[in-house]
């Protein structure tokens, strides 16, 4: 069968020629695209600022209107009972036997006193007591109150102490204090710390409180008893 078109009219051969054009028309649209300039405005600057306006607040105006007194309600009145005396219609006579004696300033009264004893209440000598008669006084043979004795206590306690070697390269200090039990021949036993500083210290102030000189022991009611003693040791660095 014979081809219906000539050569001349048959497209086939320009294909590729086509595809050129259409390749070089669309890298034409492309960059006249990217090229292409629109045309900006300039803006206007503001330089007066909206002014605002405070809306003020509006405060509702009160007014407080005056209590009303209350009124107390009436005040009940409770009626008691009626006491009603009846007269004793009975005939009996009250046995009352009512003996007259002729008494006036010469009559002698005599009255027995009674006798008023009083019961001696025993002192336990085993108790440790806070608080006595007379307190123990430290060197009797040359203090004669409990004042003198805590200033002279304290004068032996100073020249007694010996401070830790220990204490002294780490400049400990500080102030120990001591309770003790004043027996009832005057010597210190039962030494204990109620507040320390250093094992050293505490240690030091008991050694030198349960070498004391005995005391006075104290009295109650005339009796030797336990009292309980506390004092203080100040260890300072000099």
């Amino acid at each position: 069968m014979l081809p219906k078109k000539k050569k001349s009219a048959d497209l086939e051969n320009k294909k590729s020629l086509f595809f050129e054009i259409g390749l070089a028309l669309a890298l034409l649209m492309v960059f006249i695209a990217f090229n292409w300039r629109v045309q900006i405005h300039e803006t206007e600057e503001i330089h007066s600022a909206q002014e605002l306006t405070e809306l003020e607040e509006i405060v509702p105006i009160t007014r407080q209107e005056p209590e009303t007194p209350k009124i107390k309600p009436p005040v009940k009145i409770k009626l008691q009972d009626v006491i009603t005396i009846v007269e004793n219609d009975s005939k009996e006579e009250a046995n009352i036997e009512i003996i007259e004696e002729d008494i006036s300033q010469e009559t002698e009264i005599e009255t027995q006193p009674k006798e008023v004893t009083y019961e001696d209440e025993d002192v336990d000598e085993t108790a440790i007591f806070v608080v006595v008669e007379e307190m123990p006084i430290f060197r009797p043979d040359i203090c004669k109150t409990m004042t003198e004795g805590n200033i002279e206590l304290n004068k032996y306690i100073q020249k007694s102490i010996r401070y830790p070697v220990i204490a002294q390269e780490n400049g400990i200090t500080g102030r120990v204090f001591v309770r003790f039990v004043v027996g009832r021949d005057g010597r210190v036993k039962n030494v204990e710390v109620l507040r320390g500083v250093d094992p050293s210290l505490d240690q030091e102030a008991i050694r030198v409180i349960k070498n004391l000189p005995p005391f006075s022991p104290g009295k109650q009611r005339g009796v030797p008893v336990q009292v309980t003693y506390s004092t203080s040791i100040n260890f300072v660095l000099q």
